[in-house]
């Protein structure tokens, strides 16, 4: 049977989400970099909590555009100082670039499930292996020895190339990343729904309850209800499950699986890894009734 382009590109990063062979060195890396980062401000920052989406994809690009730079003016131009000189500083740059890259992957990495640990620890030893090329192919131009480092700067962006291709599995084949409470808005009925009784809510414990297709937690404090989507936008937890906790003097759900947390009043989110909100819904409580509907201004 002819191979197609699919067989040739998707079938080996399929293997590589089922190599169990990769499950000792994945679940070390994981491990290790959960203890240097922990907790806080900087890891936050660097899952991209502030900008509301991944940091990683972003600087990806720029040793990846600076790579790509250098390795046109190898193939395209002279072999003049200028253009040598020109070339070291874009490998340089790339380098430099590549390690705040790597330091939001490690980031995200270390919070993957199963198969995608698998795919990322693979797609880190690749960026891993194109610096080395790259940095051999900077030192070998320093030593004069131009058509070693040319060599060893295209070998780096074929070995760039294919972990890029990698991070693009993770991302758009397992999911890595993205908003995993998206679809709620779409999935949800219009309008106002009764999905509980006050009485039935035990104070301070987080309950859940499915309106339609999407479980909802709910969360009473004396006569008042918060209600969020339950499945956590990370990697879709189950938020009522977590704990209530305080942050900052705010009251919040932190979810099981990753501890990723949510401010209960708004669902904007106060600790990563999560960087998308959870959708928040309105509610009204009638006769007991604990009402609920999704507004645009629940959506974060």
């Amino acid at each position: 049977m002819r191979r197609t382009p699919h067989d040739v590109l998707v079938g080996p990063a399929e293997r590589l989400e089922r190599a169990e062979a990769l499950d000792p060195v994945a679940a070390k890396v994981r491990d290790r970099v959960r203890h240097i980062l922990g907790p806080g401000a900087a890891r936050d920052l660097l899952n991209g909590v502030p900008l509301g989406h991944p940091l990683h994809p972003a600087l990806a690009q720029l040793p990846l555009g600076t790579w790509l730079s250098a390795g046109i003016v190898d193939l395209l131009g002279g072999r003049d100082e200028r253009s040598e000189r020109a070339v070291r500083v874009l490998i340089g740059s790339g380098l430099l670039a590549a390690a705040a890259a790597a330091a939001a992957g490690l980031a995200d990495y270390s919070e993957l499930r199963q198969r995608q640990l698998r795919v990322g620890v693979a797609h880190a030893g690749a960026n891993s292996l194109a610096a080395g090329c790259y940095l051999g192919s900077l030192l070998a131009r320093w030593g004069r020895h131009d058509r070693l480092g040319r060599r060893l700067g295209l070998a780096g962006l074929a070995v760039a190339g294919t972990s890029a291709y990698l991070g693009g599995h993770l991302a758009y084949r397992q999911a890595s990343g993205v908003n995993h409470a998206e679809e709620v808005a779409r999935l949800l009925p219009p309008g106002w729904h009764r999905v509980a009784r006050v009485d039935e809510l035990a104070p301070g414990r987080p309950e859940v309850r499915l309106l339609g297709e999407v479980p909802l937690l709910l969360l009473r404090q004396g006569d008042h209800v918060d209600v969020l989507a339950d499945r956590c936008s990370h990697l879709a937890g189950p938020l009522h499950e977590g704990r209530v906790v305080i942050d900052d003097g705010v009251t919040c759900v932190r979810c099981p699986w990753h501890g990723s947390t949510f401010r209960l009043a708004d669902g904007a989110v106060a600790h990563g890894p999560a960087t998308a909100g959870q959708p928040r819904l309105e509610v009204a409580v009638s006769h007991g009734d604990v009402e609920v509907r999704l507004s645009d201004a629940g959506v974060s």
